[in-house]
């Protein structure tokens, strides 16, 4: 007997046995068992998403012997014949070569007379939208009143190109791909049914490349089975895909946040070396920050088997948010515009290079400290005479050397200004300092040991990023002593004290005042934090700056002779 490939043999003949559509199958289940049945439907989807297969299952309920059910028995003649494509009353149509308007006129021609052998004479036509103008025209009268033993059911990978004279007369169905944790669970029972020996990150890998598709991940899971030798292995699976070894990802991820160039360059040229597509190296560079992303913001949805579960939660942990998200929007444009690059290396390692140079520094020397000098700003100074239709800048477009395409203003344009890329570039360099902790001891005063009660001096000084910060700031300070600190959380933010915030802020005021100082935590209806006195400052200045520019002279000339407006929100005070 021949071979018959997985996507074939593993099949789904019934609902029960259908992964990954859900929805879909709810529907058509209570539509069965209320016969309630239309008699044209449509099933949207990218490929490989089971569109063909449900339409497959439809007819076997609609004309099983045992009657119409959302059961089909699979053993009677009806289901047997329909499973291996032989059905007479199930007519298949591949609209991609049965474009004009004659085989549609013939197809419809038949379509009156009774079925055969089954209940009802099912239309199935496969990527409906390839039919011409014409054939669809000649469907539509059919559609609208059809006979009641015909059932159309229709697929389409691109329902925008479907009139919508045909639309409307369809019940529609959109399926959705298949999520990733979905093909790895499916793949990983078919190969244990399969006897086939594989690892799991093998399969990671296999689901990943297959972007939602199970047809997909089934057939690379088949040659990954011949490229194996019968069994399925990550290093295999990785060469056969071209996929980067993921080692090689924390390692550029670890030297760029220790400003280590040298790693860098040495990595991106054992990549070189191996022939690894850096275009593909940045495509997984970025699924691998977003899952970095996921793990620092929800790490209880990071599956637990994961195989690089360990390092992702520690990236997770050591990696600031700003920092991430800065590294994400790089590598997206990296990828972009690495084939403007003198060639993918240059592209490669020019973007590893931008990510270096847009980094907060984690800390400054102290002398660095005593010769770089603060920029001076008002802020509450806005600029008022800026000439119509200039773009407000933003950091990543300074960054990029383009344009920023957001409209601001209505014509003509009144805009405030941003600081200069160059000022937000200083601003970052004297201000940045290392996540989640304090000045080391040793390099603080014997001064500034001494505590005045001002805590939100204390924390907006030596408190900069992480999860201390993030309940430092939403506390107020109750009472404190030489051993102990007392402080109040407002009901809204009682969940920021988890054990892991508060043995992270316990460790960073111990670091700070050389002995352990004990937390004291209570909860009520308000509290005046630091973070709710930040807000009110903010908003203060804002108003100001508001204020500013509505009663500029030149602001109210443009208005009351040009007829400008201002656009909402689009007032920023320079910082």
């Amino acid at each position: 007997m021949s071979y018959q490939v997985l996507a074939r043999k593993w099949r789904p003949k019934s609902f029960d046995t259908l992964v990954g559509q859900e929805h879909v199958v709810r529907a058509l289940t209570n539509a069965l068992e209320q016969q309630r049945l239309h008699h044209a439907y449509l099933f949207t989807g990218t490929r490989g998403v089971g569109k063909t297969t449900i339409a497959r299952i439809l007819a076997k309920s609609l004309n099983c012997e045992t009657g119409i059910t959302a059961k089909p028995c699979g053993v009677c003649n009806a289901c047997t014949e329909i499973d291996k494509g032989r059905f007479i009353d199930l007519i298949e149509v591949d609209a991609a070569s049965n474009t004009q308007v004659d085989a549609m006129r013939e197809l419809l021609d038949n379509a009156q007379y009774a079925p055969t052998a089954g209940r009802f004479k099912v239309y199935i036509i496969d990527e409906v939208h390839m039919l011409s103008k014409s054939a669809f025209n000649a469907m539509l009268k059919t559609l609208e009143e059809p006979p009641s033993h015909v059932k159309f059911i229709l697929a389409t990978t691109d329902p925008q190109k479907v009139p919508v004279t045909v639309l409307s007369r369809c019940l529609q169905f959109n399926l959705r791909q298949m999520a990733s944790t979905t093909i790895t669970e499916h793949l990983s029972q078919i190969l244990q049914q399969e006897h086939i020996h594989f690892e799991a990150p093998a399969i990671h890998l296999i689901a990943r490349a297959a972007a939602g598709s199970m047809r997909d991940a089934l057939s690379l899971t088949d040659q990954a089975i011949a490229y194996g030798n019968q069994t399925v292995n990550e290093a295999e699976v990785r060469s056969m895909l071209g996929a980067i070894d993921q080692s090689y990802l924390y390692e550029i991820l670890n030297a760029l946040l220790i400003n280590d160039t040298a790693v860098l360059i040495s990595k991106a040229k054992e990549m070189d070396a191996r022939s690894i597509s850096f275009d593909a190296a940045l495509g997984d560079l970025s699924a691998l920050l977003h899952q970095i992303a996921i793990a620092k913001t929800c790490p209880e949805t990071v599956a637990s088997d994961l195989p690089e579960r360990a390092a992702l939660m520690t990236l997770a942990e050591t990696m600031p948010a700003e920092t991430l998200q800065l590294y994400y929007q790089i590598s997206i444009l990296g990828r972009r515009d690495i084939g403007l690059a003198p060639d993918e290396y240059a592209g490669f390692t020019m973007t590893l290079l931008r990510m270096l140079a847009f980094t907060p520094q984690e800390k400054l020397g102290q002398d660095k400290l005593d010769s770089t000098p603060v920029p001076q700003t008002d802020r509450n100074r806005s600029t008022t005479n800026t000439p119509p239709n200039i773009s407000m800048s933003a950091r990543l477009n300074a960054m990029q050397n383009k344009p920023n395409t957001e409209a601001e203003v209505t014509e003509p344009a009144i805009q405030a200004t941003t600081p200069s890329s160059l000022e937000i570039a200083e601003a970052n360099e004297v201000t940045s300092v290392a996540p989640d902790t304090l000045a080391p001891i040793e390099a603080l005063q014997p001064s500034q040991l001494m505590f005045n009660g001002d805590w939100r001096s204390l924390v907006e000084q030596q408190l900069k990023l992480g999860l201390a910060r993030a309940l430092a700031q939403n506390c107020e300070m109750v009472s404190y002593d030489e051993y102990s600190i007392t402080l109040k959380l407002a009901e809204t933010h009682k969940h920021l004290a988890s054990p892991n915030y508060q043995d992270k802020l316990s460790d960073a005021i111990a670091q700070h005042f050389g002995r352990k100082i004990k937390l004291q935590f209570e909860i009520g209806s308000e509290a005046n934090t630091p973070a709710k006195q930040n807000a009110i400052e903010k908003a203060n200045i804002q108003s100001t700056a508001e204020s500013a520019i509505m009663q500029d002279g030149f602001v109210q000339a443009l208005m009351s002779d040009f007829g400008a407006t201002i656009i909402p929100n689009s007032i920023k005070p320079i910082q």
